[in-house]
């Protein structure tokens, strides 16, 4: 399904969402990761997700906003679900809680599989901006929840 097609049957059946915004977008790494963490939104065992808050600065866009809608999408962007954020918060990377790691739904969901998935993607993004991963840096916690599949 596409994009627009995902939002034209959520919005016929939930009307008072006509009109508003969404933002459209897939996980980042690779093909297989992208569409692996789309697949765990679907199902509902991710709810929470993690972005590096300087790429937030750098880019000049706003932290994702409560009740902020949002169309999952996979690498091929075909529409996996539609999200709502229920919850935004900046932390230090290494002052990730465990609930937060148990929420992003990934490998045994435990804090230590997090930190390493995570430092490994994050010493990447940064790197494509010139920057060094370093565990005090910000990230962006993210809660959502799945509204519409």
């Amino acid at each position: 399904m596409t994009e627009n097609e995902m939002w034209l049957d959520f919005t016929n059946k939930n009307p008072i969402f006509k009109g508003k915004e969404y933002d459209a977008w897939c996980f980042g790494g690779g093909i297989e990761s992208a569409n692996e963490l789309a697949n765990l939104v679907y199902n509902r065992t991710k709810t929470a997700t993690t972005s590096a808050y300087e790429l937030y600065e750098i880019e000049n866009v706003p932290l994702p906003p409560i009740g902020g809608l949002n169309i999952i999408l996979d690498k091929s962007d075909n529409a996996i679900c539609i999200t709502e954020t229920t919850k935004v918060y900046v932390s230090r990377y290494n002052e990730v809680s465990e609930e937060h790691a148990f929420m992003e739904g990934e490998g045994d969901r435990s804090l230590e599989y997090w930190k390493k998935v995570h430092k490994d993607f994050f010493t990447i993004e940064m790197k494509e901006v010139n920057k060094l991963f370093d565990e005090e840096m910000l990230v962006v916690c993210e809660e959502f929840k799945v509204i519409h599949s």
